[in-house]
């Protein structure tokens, strides 16, 4: 008797508040978890399989062990082209870092203030991140034609002809003519994320700096600024992995080669033409090797975000 009583105790313990708020927790999960497993965990290990095979199409059957991966740092047909797309996509990261969330910190802390029309400059700058990247790609490329574009038109209406220039015909030009398109269109995203950050600093704080006789420049970098810190990280860190995924506004502005001569060709081109379109050596997709070039995408991502984290969590310490 007194058995079946201690085994009654257990079992209501293991059904106390507690437990079966954690079991809630767990149920509310698994559906979250099983998406996860299915469409992002899976696909990728799958990816990291393929990557050890080669052959013709989409389904290569040959194992070649770490083949790809040594042909894609050591044989002059792959060497030039992963390590070409690699520094264009660390220029195409740093153009939107330095302008797209530069200006996107002045906006935001411009918009932050009171003034009559607010909103509607608000409506202005996150107008252009609803639109679909391709036909803003369209659209631009429109404007930017060397022969009837309206930027050369203009600049030869304003007597300056020898401006008027083909923007995505040189390659000098072309990846961070590009650049700036995507940083225009994409400004208004950390815009909204420091905006969100600047009004949730205390208005006491700013007014007392104020009284104190702080300057606006003085109270942005001592006071707004390192409270910031925290949305700057997460929008370094956004900003960092959608770029090493940027695709669809190079495909429509330079076409899937990255032209002119690869010029604007990016990681994710690259993985395009090889794994999918088959553009090398016979039109054929290598997914072995693409899912090569997948795999060290992944690989060059996980490796600044989590350097990021260090770096963030080394600084937090002295900062307290």
């Amino acid at each position: 008797m007194s058995q079946m009583i201690s085994s009654g105790k257990r079992n209501a313990g293991l059904f106390n508040n507690e437990n079966r708020r954690k079991i809630t927790w767990m149920l509310f999960l698994l559906p979250a978890l099983i998406i996860y497993l299915t469409f992002m965990a899976g696909p990728l290990f799958d990816s990291l399989r393929l990557s050890l095979y080669t052959g013709e199409g989409y389904n290569p059957t040959k194992f070649v062990g770490l083949t790809n991966y040594i042909d894609l740092f050591t044989n002059p047909l792959w060497r030039g082209k992963f390590f070409g797309a690699v520094l264009h996509t660390c220029i195409f990261f740093a153009i939107h870092m330095i302008v797209q969330n530069s200006l996107g910190l002045l906006f935001a802390n411009l918009l932050a203030s009171d003034f009559k029309g607010r909103d509607v400059y608000r409506t202005i700058i996150f107008a252009p991140a609803t639109l679909s990247v391709l036909v803003t790609g369209f659209l631009w490329t429109l404007i930017l034609n060397p022969q009837w574009g309206a930027v050369n038109k203009i600049l030869i209406a304003m007597d300056l002809k020898s401006l008027a220039l083909p923007w995505l015909g040189r390659k000098e030009l072309a990846l961070p003519i590009i650049a700036l398109v995507s940083s225009w269109q994409w400004v208004g995203m950390p815009t909204v994320m420091f905006l969100a950050g600047l009004m949730g600093i205390s208005e006491e704080l700013l007014e007392a700096a104020r009284i104190d006789g702080a300057s606006e420049w003085a109270i942005f970098w001592k006071i707004k600024f390192p409270l910031l810190k925290p949305v700057v990280g997460i929008v370094a860190i956004l900003t960092f992995v959608d770029n090493f995924n940027a695709f669809d506004v190079i495909y429509a502005m330079a076409g899937a080669k990255g032209e002119p001569a690869y010029s604007a060709d990016l990681l994710a081109t690259l993985f395009y033409r090889t794994g999918i379109a088959g553009e090398h050596p016979v039109g054929i997709p290598n997914m072995g090797m693409g899912a090569a070039i997948a795999t060290m995408t992944f690989i060059i991502l996980m490796a600044g975000v989590l350097l990021w984290l260090y770096l963030s969590r080394r600084q937090s310490p002295d900062e307290s």
